[in-house]
C-alpha cells in the first residue's frame, strides 16, 4: 500500500495528499468556525463509516482527537469556509475518493 499521509492547511482551507511525500491531491475544505476551531496538531486516522447520516455527508473519517473527523457534507456551499464545530468538512465526491486511497492510521497533520 502506497504510504500516503495527509496535511490540512486551515489558513489555505485546502487538505493535502501525500504519497512518499510528494503532494499528489488536493481537496478545498471547510473548517471549524472560531469559536469551535478546527484543532491544530498531529493525529492519525482511527475509524471510518460510509454513510453515517445527518451533516456527515457520504463518508467520515475519524480522527484519534475524540469527535473530530474528516467528512463529507450535505451543505456543499459551506466548502471553503469557517462554518463547522471543528471538523473538517469535504465534498462528498471528494471524501469518497479519499476514503477510498487512506486507511486506517493515516497521519494527519493539521496546521494554522
Amino acid at each position: 500500500m502506497p504510504a500516503y499521509r495527509i496535511i490540512v492547511d486551515l489558513s489555505d482551507r485546502k487538505l493535502y495528499l501525500l504519497e512518499n511525500d510528494q503532494v499528489v491531491r488536493e481537496f478545498p475544505v471547510g473548517i471549524g468556525k472560531i469559536v469551535s476551531a478546527t484543532p491544530v496538531g498531529h493525529f492519525t486516522i482511527i475509524n471510518k463509516q460510509a454513510n453515517p447520516g445527518g451533516p456527515y455527508g457520504a463518508f467520515w473519517l475519524g480522527l484519534s482527537k475524540p469527535h473530530y473527523g474528516i467528512h463529507g457534507t450535505n451543505q456543499p456551499s459551506s466548502i471553503g469556509q469557517q462554518v463547522s464545530k471543528g471538523c473538517i468538512r469535504m465534498h462528498n465526491k471528494d471524501v469518497l475518493e479519499l476514503a477510498r486511497l487512506v486507511g486506517i492510521r493515516t497521519e494527519v497533520t493539521i496546521r494554522p
